[in-house]
């Protein structure tokens, strides 16, 4: 286990699974930096996450096609380049989930996936010299089977909790579209999209 540190210590298993999560830069306010009460790890990231399916005002990049588009071609061209097994992810308005298991250093394909998108989305969006996704990821060890099940559906039913789709086979910027456009038997939004 390799650990790399920058604000929040981040530990990396070689071949474990990795949850991970990202953020626009500015979208998370300050008041919802700390959330209320004691909470484990894991409820602060629930709750946080909940928060920014909710939020109504901040950056919102990711709600535009393009922006989502240049978002999952990259998550899709790091599975190409062998940087990792792709498990699940999902593009929100605000934020991004992907499920891992990375077979090259997650803090240099992190690096590399928001450097490229971040360029790539600020020079659509003719923004120069601005930040696009904050410096500080959300980084979970999955520690076995049953935890990569339970993970990979929370990524693929965020969409329905933020009430933004009824079925996750319908939000067109999930790996849960994905694997429904590969079914033949069934339909869905994001056929159209292919």
């Amino acid at each position: 286990m390799s650990p790399h540190r920058r604000r929040l210590p981040h530990l990396y298993p070689e071949g474990g699974p990795l949850f991970l999560t990202w953020h626009l830069h500015g979208s998370v306010p300050a008041s919802l930096l700390v959330p209320p009460g004691p909470l484990t790890s894991g409820e602060a990231f629930v709750w946080l996450d909940r928060q920014l399916d909710t939020l109504r005002h901040g950056p919102m990049y990711l709600r535009h096609p393009d922006i989502a588009r240049i978002v999952v071609g990259s998550i899709r061209k790091g599975v190409e380049l062998g940087h990792y097994e792709l498990g699940a992810y999902v593009v929100m308005a605000n934020h991004v989930h992907l499920l891992i298991r990375p077979k090259t250093a997650p803090d240099r394909l992190l690096k590399s996936l928001k450097g490229a998108t971040a360029r790539c989305a600020n020079r659509l969006l003719e923004r120069t010299g601005e930040p696009f996704w904050q410096k500080e990821s959300y980084d979970h060890w999955v520690r076995n089977p049953s935890e990569f099940g339970k993970i990979r559906a929370y990524i693929e039913t965020n969409p329905v909790k933020a009430g933004l789709v009824r079925n996750p086979e319908d939000f067109p910027w999930s790996s849960a579209c994905v694997e429904m456009s590969l079914d033949a038997a069934r339909t869905s939004a994001c056929a159209t999209l292919s």
